[in-house]
C-alpha cells in the first residue's frame, strides 16, 4: 500500500505551541509536543523552519516556538527507533526571514540529514509503507538545486490560500490549503469536498493533503476556526465508512480524533 492510499492524521504547523506575546490566538496551533503528537497517532508533521546562524529554529511567522529542528528530529528519531514499523511524513518549508545565515535552506537541511541519512526517505516517488517503515518521508516545500530530494512541493508549485494539484510525473499531490476563513461552513465544505475526492479516487498515486486549519478576522484568530472544525471532524469520522481520506492536517490535534481517522483504514464505522 502506498502512503497515498491511507488515511493519515497530521498536524498543521506542528511545532507551534506558543502564541504571540502581543496578540492572543495568532500563532499557537497545537497543545501537544511533537513527541506527544507522535505517541497519540499523528504521522504527518508540518514543520516550519527559520534560518538563524546557519541553523534551523522552529517558527510560526515571527514567533519563535522555543524548539529547534534538532529537537524535532530527536523526537522523530526516538519514536522511529522505538517503533520501527512506523513511518513519519514530514512537510518542510522555510518560515519568516533569515538572520545571520549565508547558507541556503537546502544546504542547512543537508547538514542535518547527513548525520542520520538512513532515517530519511528522500525519493521523489510516494513510497509504499513497507519501504518507508522506520524512516521520515520528506515532502519538500523548499527549492533544491540537487534533486531528487523528497516529494517535490516547492514554493513555485504550492498555491497560496487555495485548493490545487501538483503534478510530478506519475506522482500527484492534491492539496486543500484554504486558510483564510471568512465562513467556517465554507471551510468545512472545502474539507469534506476533498474527503469525497480521496474516498472515490482509485488512483493511489495521488497524495491528498487536506488542511483543516485556518484563521478568521483581520487579526488572525486560529482557535475560532479550530474549535468549530474539530467538532465537525469528530462527528464526521464517528460515522465514516472504511476508505482512503488522505492526510488530514489539523490544529490542536489529539488522540481521539487521530484514532477515528486511523480506524478508517481498517474497520467500518457504524452510526
Amino acid at each position: 500500500m502506498k502512503l497515498s492510499g491511507l488515511s493519515i492524521p497530521g498536524t498543521h504547523d506542528s511545532g507551534a505551541r506558543y502564541d504571540s506575546p502581543y496578540y492572543s490566538g495568532t500563532a499557537k496551533c497545537q497543545d501537544l509536543t511533537i513527541g506527544e503528537q507522535l505517541k497519540q497517532g499523528t504521522r504527518f508533521l508540518d514543520i516550519r523552519c527559520r534560518r538563524i546562524n546557519n541553523r534551523f529554529t522552529i517558527h510560526h511567522g515571527p514567533v519563535y516556538q522555543k524548539i529547534n529542528f534538532t529537537d524535532v528530529l530527536d523526537y522523530c528519531y526516538d519514536f522511529l527507533n522505538k517503533n520501527p514499523s512506523e513511518t513519519i511524513i514530514m512537510s518542510l518549508k522555510e518560515e519568516h526571514t533569515p538572520s545571520n545565515s549565508n547558507m541556503s535552506f537546502e544546504a542547512i537541511f543537508d547538514s542535518y540529514i547527513n548525520k542520520n541519512p538512513t532515517m530519511w526517505y528522500l525519493g521523489k516517488d510516494i513510497p509504499i509503507l513497507e519501504i518507508a517503515r522506520g524512516q521520515i518521508v520528506l515532502v519538500r516545500r523548499f527549492h533544491a538545486a540537487r534533486t531528487p530530494k523528497g516529494i517535490d512541493a516547492n514554493p513555485s508549485l504550492w498555491e497560496n490560500n487555495s485548493s490545487f494539484f501538483i503534478f510530478n510525473g506519475s506522482q500527484i499531490l492534491r492539496v486543500q490549503d484554504e486558510y483564510e476563513v471568512s465562513d467556517t461552513h465554507q471551510k468545512w465544505s472545502d474539507i469534506i469536498g476533498l474527503f469525497s475526492e480521496a474516498l472515490n479516487d482509485r488512483n493511489r498515486h495521488v497524495m491528498y493533503i487536506n488542511f483543516t486549519s485556518g484563521y478568521s478576522g483581520l487579526i488572525p484568530n486560529i482557535p475560532s476556526v479550530a474549535n468549530e472544525i474539530n467538532q465537525e471532524l469528530t462527528s464526521y469520522f464517528r460515522h465514516s465508512p472504511r476508505g482512503r481520506y488522505g492526510s488530514i492536517l489539523m490544529d490542536f490535534a489529539e488522540e481521539s480524533k487521530n484514532r477515528l481517522i486511523i480506524d478508517t483504514n481498517f474497520i467500518n464505522h457504524k452510526s
